[in-house]
C-alpha cells in the first residue's frame, strides 16, 4: 500500500517551495525561464496551513515529552517474520556484506534521498563502496519527508503505514537496530460505513497461518458482504492464490473492476472493498488501477500470516527513518548533501555520463551515477543524446499521480481508534488519527487527524480552504455526533495541506512493461525509485527493494559476478503491454475452485466467532 508515498522530488533545478509563515504557506510558481528544467511545484509537495481566528495562541500539547502513562497509544508485540520473502531479504542483505572488498572503491553520485536513494547508498557501503547522495532539498526522504511548524507540530507528505509484507522493510529496520520504532496495531483491518454513520466494520484476523487467517477475516465479517458474495469472491481469487504472481503478472492488462467482473465477482464487492483499497494502494479508483496491483497486495496479504498486519513510526519518517539510514551511510564513508539542486546531466560523446551539474556552477565527477529521482523528473532531466534511445522512450508511459494530505487539529479528543481507518468515502481514502497511533505525535487532551485525499485529480488546483472544507463535510458523516463542518461542535483549530501533483507512478493498466529494470544502456547510470521493475510496486517497500536491487547490479558488477536481482535492458525492451484475458475454467475449473473454498468456509465456520 502506497499510503506511505505522496510527495517530493530530488534533483529538480528549480523550486517552488513555500513561505514558512504559519498564518499563509502557498506555492509561487518557478520563474518562466527556470521551467524548462522543472520546478517542484509541479512534481515536490506544496504545503500549506490555516490557523483559525480561535487559534492564534500556541497549541500546547501536554504529552510532547511521552513521559510514561500520558500517551494512550496502545501497540501489540512486533510478528515474528518467517516467510519465504523475508528469508530472500535476508539474503540479499548478506550478499553484500560476503562480496569481496573492492581494493578501488567506487565512487557512486546518487540523485536523490529519498527511500530509493538512500537505501541504494546504505547497500553499496555494506559492499565497501563510497556513495554520495544529492538531495534538492532540505529535507530527507523525498516521498516520506515531513516538516515542523512554529508550534512544534509535525506534518508528512503521506499517511505512511508500514505492513508485515514489507520484507525488505523490516529487514531495513532490524539492520539499523530501530525495530522498536515500529508500533505494530492489532491485526485489523477496518472499514467506515457509510449507510451508518459513526459506525464501522472490522476483518479481524486470527492467530492462524496463512491463508485461513485470511479467509476466517473475510468470513467471520457480516457487515459488508453476504454470505454469497464471499463464496463467489473467494472463488474469484482462487487462481491468483494458486498460481502465484505469474498469473497476477498477466493481469495487468485489466483494472480490478474488469478482472472481477470477468472472474464473477459481484459488483457489490467492488463497492464495499476495492474502491477503498484501489484508493489505498495508487491514489486511484478501481476501475482505473492495473488488476495486478491490488492482486499482488492480496497474494501478500493471504499468502503471508503477518502480512497484513500494519504499524505506525514513533515518529516523523525523515528523523525516525531516514536520519538512522544518513547516520549509517556516513559511518561507512559516504555522504549525504542537502540543498543541491541538480542542473543537468553531462555526457561523452559515447553517451556516458561524464559529471553532474548542478545550480550555482559545482560540477561532479564519480565512477557510477544513480538516478534515484522519480519519474517525472527523469524524464525531464534526460540528456538529449539520450531521448531517441528505445529504453528511455518507454518511460513515456509513466507518469506521477496526484495526491493532497491534509492535517486537521481539533480542540478535543474526537473518539476514534487506535489504528489506520478506510473511509470508504468518495473524497478521502485512509485516515487515522495521529495523536493516538503515534508515540510522536501523542496528546491527551486533542486530536490530529492526517487523512489522504484521493483520487485528487480534480482538487489539486483548488484551494487548501476548499480542500479543508469538502474534508470537513465527510468528516461530519464519519463522526456525525462530535464534527460538523460548520464549527459548531469539535473547533477545528488549524490545519496543514500538503499538495503533491506528481506522486508514485500511476499504477493504470499495462504499465508493468513500461517499468524499466535498475540497470541501462548507459555503462555508468542505473536507476532507483519504486516505477523501476521490483515485485512491491509504488510503495515504501517497492523503493527500498529498488534502492537495494540497484545497489546489488552494480556491486555485482564490480565484482565480477552476475547481479542477484533485476531484469536486464534487454529483457525491459521486449516486454509489451499485458492483454489479459481471465479464465476461472481454464485456470482451475470452478467444481475444484468451489471445492477448495468450501473447506476453507468449513474450517473457518467450525471457528467459535
Amino acid at each position: 500500500m502506497a499510503l506511505a508515498t505522496n510527495a517530493t522530488n530530488a534533483g529538480l533545478t528549480a523550486s517552488a517551495e513555500l513561505a514558512s509563515s504559519l498564518s499563509q504557506r502557498s506555492a509561487a510558481p518557478a520563474p518562466a525561464q527556470q521551467l524548462a528544467f522543472a520546478s517542484s511545484a509541479a512534481f515536490g509537495a506544496t504545503k500549506s496551513t490555516r490557523v483559525n481566528a480561535t487559534s492564534a495562541n500556541r497549541v500546547q500539547h501536554q504529552t510532547r515529552t511521552n513521559q510514561p502513562g500520558n500517551i494512550r497509544c496502545k501497540d501489540y508485540p512486533k510478528p515474528d517474520f518467517d516467510s519465504e520473502p523475508q528469508r530472500e531479504a535476508q539474503q540479499l542483505s548478506a550478499s553484500f556484506k560476503n562480496l569481496p572488498r573492492p581494493e578501488k572503491p567506487l565512487k557512486v553520485a546518487i540523485i536523490g534521498a529519498g527511500l530509493a536513494g538512500l537505501s541504494a547508498a546504505k547497500y553499496l557501503v555494506d559492499a565497501g563502496h563510497i556513495p554520495t547522495v544529492y538531495e534538492a532539498r532540505d529535507v530527507l526522504g523525498g516521498k516520506v519527508a515531513a516538516w515542523q511548524d512554529e508550534d512544534g507540530d509535525w506534518y508528512e507528505t503521506g499517511l505512511h503505514i508500514f505492513f508485515g509484507a514489507y520484507p525488505n522493510m523490516m529487514e531495513l529496520f532490524k539492520e539499523l537496530d530501530i525495530e522498536d520504532r515500529l508500533q505494530w496495531k492489532e491485526h485489523s483491518m477496518i472499514f467506515a460505513m457509510p449507510d451508518k454513520p459513526g459506525e464501522f466494520s472490522r476483518f479481524d484476523f486470527p492467530d492462524l497461518p496463512a491463508p485461513a487467517n485470511g479467509v476466517v477475516a473475510i468470513l467471520r465479517n457480516n457487515d459488508m458482504l453476504t454470505w454469497p458474495e464471499k463464496v463467489l469472491f473467494g472463488i474469484g481469487l482462487l487462481p491468483a492464490m494458486i498460481q502465484g504472481q505469474s498469473y497476477v503478472e498477466k493481469q495487468d492488462g485489466l483494472s480490478i473492476s474488469d478482472w472481477m467482473r470477468k472472474q464473477g465477482v459481484p459488483e457489490r464487492v467492488n463497492e464495499e472493498v476495492f474502491i477503498a483499497m484501489a484508493k489505498a494502494l495508487n491514489f486511484i479508483d478501481p476501475w482505473e488501477i492495473s488488476s495486478t496491483v491490488i492482486l499482488t497486495a492480496m497474494n501478500r496479504f493471504l499468502q503471508e500470516r503477518h502480512g497484513s498486519k500494519m504499524a505506525f513510526l514513533d515518529g516523523p519518517p525523515t528523523t525516525r527513518l531516514c536520519q538512522p539510514m544518513v547516520d549509517h551511510i556516513t559511518q561507512g564513508g559516504g555522504q549525504v548533501l542537502l540543498e543541491k539542486r541538480l542542473k543537468s546531466i553531462e555526457v561523452n560523446d559515447d553517451g556516458s555520463v561524464r559529471c553532474l551539474k548542478f545550480q550555482g556552477g559545482e560540477e561532479v565527477t564519480a565512477d557510477v551515477y544513480v538516478s534515484a529521482m522519480p519519474v517525472d523528473p527523469l524524464k525531464l532531466l534526460l540528456p538529449p543524446a539520450w531521448k531517441a534511445d528505445p529504453f528511455f522512450q518507454k518511460l513515456d508511459g509513466l507518469e506521477g499521480v496526484p495526491v493532497i494530505n491534509v492535517h486537521l487539529w481539533f480542540d478535543r479528543k474526537l473518539t476514534t481508534v487506535d489504528h489506520l481507518l478506510f473511509s470508504r468515502s468518495k473524497l478521502l481514502s485512509v485516515y487515522a488519527d495521529m495523536s493516538v497511533t503515534c508515540k510522536g505525535y501523542a496528546d491527551e487532551n486533542a486530536s490530529m487527524l492526517e487523512l489522504v485525499f484521493a483520487p485528487a485529480k480534480d482538487w489539486i488546483g483548488r484551494s487548501d480552504e476548499d480542500i479543508v472544507h469538502a474534508t470537513m463535510v465527510e468528516l461530519e458523516r464519519l463522526f456525525p455526533t462530535e464534527v460538523r463542518a460548520d464549527g459548531s461542535k469539535a473547533k477545528l483549530k488549524k490545519s496543514i495541506v500538503v499538495k503533491t501533483p506528481r506522486s508514485v507512478y500511476k499504477a493504470v493498466t499495462g504499465r508493468q512493461a513500461y517499468r524499466p529494470g535498475q540497470t541501462t544502456p548507459i555503462s555508468n547510470f542505473y536507476l532507483a525509485g519504486c516505477f523501476t521493475m521490483q515485485r512491491y510496486l509504488a510503495s515504501m517497500e517497492g523503493a527500498i527493494l529498488s534502492g537495494k536491487q540497484c545497489a546489488d547490479q552494480i556491486a555485482s558488477r564490480e565484482a565480477g559476478r552476475k547481479a542477484l536481482t533485476g531484469i536486464s535492458v534487454e529483457e525491459f525492451l521486449k516486454r509489451q503491454p499485458e492483454l489479459a484475458t481471465v479464465s476461472l475454467v481454464a485456470a482451475l475449473g470452478v467444481a475444484g475452485a468451489a471445492a477448495a473454498l468450501l473447506v476453507a468456509t468449513t474450517a473457518a465456520t467450525a471457528l467459535p466467532l
